[in-house]
């Protein structure tokens, strides 16, 4: 991506109207096959960051079990034992996670409290997912596209993370009993549940390339990690809860509750960032009529 001029990226203090759009969702049993493709209806608005969209998925508030049951298979006890019904308010979250040409875009506004590099990503692409970022560099771009747009962006918690992968599903997979490498990316050398051998690309792969789950949001399963906002297992710890898996990783890793930790100032080939902001928090048109998400 070419570097904007100043005029490029001026703020609009305001999102686009919240629209809705129609799209596809995929259930799989447990040896990947496709039980059903269910049509489904996003709401959504468009944030313009200079000539770079991003498009913001509205998730619906409710109720959820976090964590997984015993029986489920490639479990983790010590980290997924916390099977309590939890409560998530109404919240917005990227489509996508965040990718290269956005960071491009939000790296050239004037920075908060560090810099960013312009473009630290191993694999290359505009709509590839940015890599190679630390947590607080996503907590910068976070910060500098508050700033631009008057939407207070932010890293979603480990619980919104999961609720939102979810989708009110409560399978391994918001897709169903298991992954397979024709509708996510990851090491599909190894597999999970009755699931077959698939294809290892090595590597990111462009955003939105396989269909998304039923609230709208692409690539929750594989590509890249993804950083949380919190701290891992205790308020003290220099560690920071990434979730969702990535190229690189085994289907197990890729669960719906499968969380783990990286140091805070990590920055790897498989670790992005999806953006996210509270219900309350983002600026409507004056004449747009706001309906609650999931009404």
């Amino acid at each position: 991506m070419d570097r904007l001029s100043g005029e490029d990226l001026v703020p609009s203090r305001k999102p686009g109207a919240i629209a809705t759009i129609g799209e596809e969702t995929v259930r799989v049993d447990d040896a990947g096959n496709v039980l059903e493709r269910k049509p489904i209806v996003v709401r959504y608005f468009t944030e313009q960051i200079g000539a770079v969209s991003l498009d913001m998925v509205a998730i619906p508030g409710g109720k959820f079990l976090g964590g997984s049951p015993k029986s489920e298979e490639g479990r983790w006890d010590w980290v997924e034992s916390y099977e309590l019904q939890v409560s998530v308010s109404e919240f917005w979250m990227g489509r996508y996670a965040v990718t290269q040409a956005q960071w491009q875009a939000v790296a050239q506004l004037p920075p908060v409290k560090c810099t960013l590099d312009f473009d630290p990503s191993r694999f290359k692409g505009e709509r590839h997912p940015v890599e190679q970022v630390s947590w607080d560099e996503a907590k910068e771009f976070c910060a500098r596209l508050s700033r631009l747009t008057g939407n207070m962006y932010r890293l979603p918690s480990d619980v919104e993370w999961e609720y939102a992968c979810r989708a009110g599903t409560t399978t391994p997979f918001a897709c169903g009993g298991t992954l397979t490498t024709a509708i996510a990316n990851y090491n599909g050398t190894h597999t999970y549940a009755k699931g077959s051998v698939g294809e290892f690309r090595q590597g990111t792969i462009e955003v939105g390339s396989f269909p998304p789950n039923a609230w709208g949001l692409y690539d929750v399963h594989g590509n890249v990690f993804e950083w949380c906002e919190d701290p891992w297992q205790h308020r003290n710890s220099t560690r920071r809860v990434k979730r969702g898996g990535a190229w690189l990783s085994s289907p197990k890793y890729c669960r719906s509750a499968y969380r783990f930790c990286e140091t805070r100032k990590a920055r790897n080939s498989h670790l992005g960032v999806r953006v996210a902001c509270s219900a309350s928090d983002v600026l409507r048109p004056a004449n747009e009529s706001y309906t609650k998400p999931g009404k």
